[in-house]
């Protein structure tokens, strides 16, 4: 089994990124790509060179290729999104935008992407509405969601301690089975 976990928040050592290392504690083979130690490019300062075809996009060499890839070839891929003003955060729109490239007249390798069981765990206190259409792109399925809600555990979510409680790690171990 081929595990992917993606953290998109820029935070270090924050709920997001610890969330990730656990997930990916669970699996012996599991690749961990954390925001918070890469960054990849949005679309602009460029040409569209890319819908020439993607690899001459002017970012081709940073993380976005790699992670789709992964992504792509694994057997189930986990997102973890923290909440910014109701919306996933811009690494995630970025990573999205930048998918374009990637997919660019491929078919089959969109199909491909998006037969991949994916799973999104959210650290969220309010609503989810725009989560779940953001996500939707992600998957033939409905999306299926974890919400983290740092004030349903007791916790302040700016705090970074959403994994000191037990039931945090219950919920993400059920919710992590496959």
């Amino acid at each position: 089994m081929s595990v992917c976990i993606i953290s998109f928040s820029s935070r270090k050592n924050g709920n997001c990124s610890q969330i990730g290392e656990f997930i990916s504690s669970l699996f012996s083979d599991a690749k961990f790509y954390n925001f918070a130690n890469f960054a990849i490019n949005a679309c602009g300062d460029c040409s569209y060179q890319c819908f020439n075809s993607g690899s001459n996009c002017p970012f081709f060499s940073d993380k976005e290729y790699e992670i789709l890839d992964a992504i792509t070839n694994s057997t189930v891929t986990y997102f973890v999104v923290p909440n910014y003003c109701d919306f996933p955060c811009s690494n995630f729109f970025v990573f999205n935008e930048r998918s374009l490239c990637y997919f660019q007249n491929n078919d089959k390798l969109l199909t491909a992407y998006l037969k991949v069981p994916k799973k999104f765990i959210i650290v969220s206190n309010t609503n989810l509405e725009n989560f779940k259409t953001a996500f939707a792109y992600h998957t033939n399925d409905e999306p299926e969601i974890l919400c983290l809600a740092a004030k349903k555990y007791g916790k302040i979510s700016i705090d970074g301690n959403l994994l000191t409680s037990k039931q945090v790690i219950e919920d993400l171990r059920k919710f992590a089975t496959v």
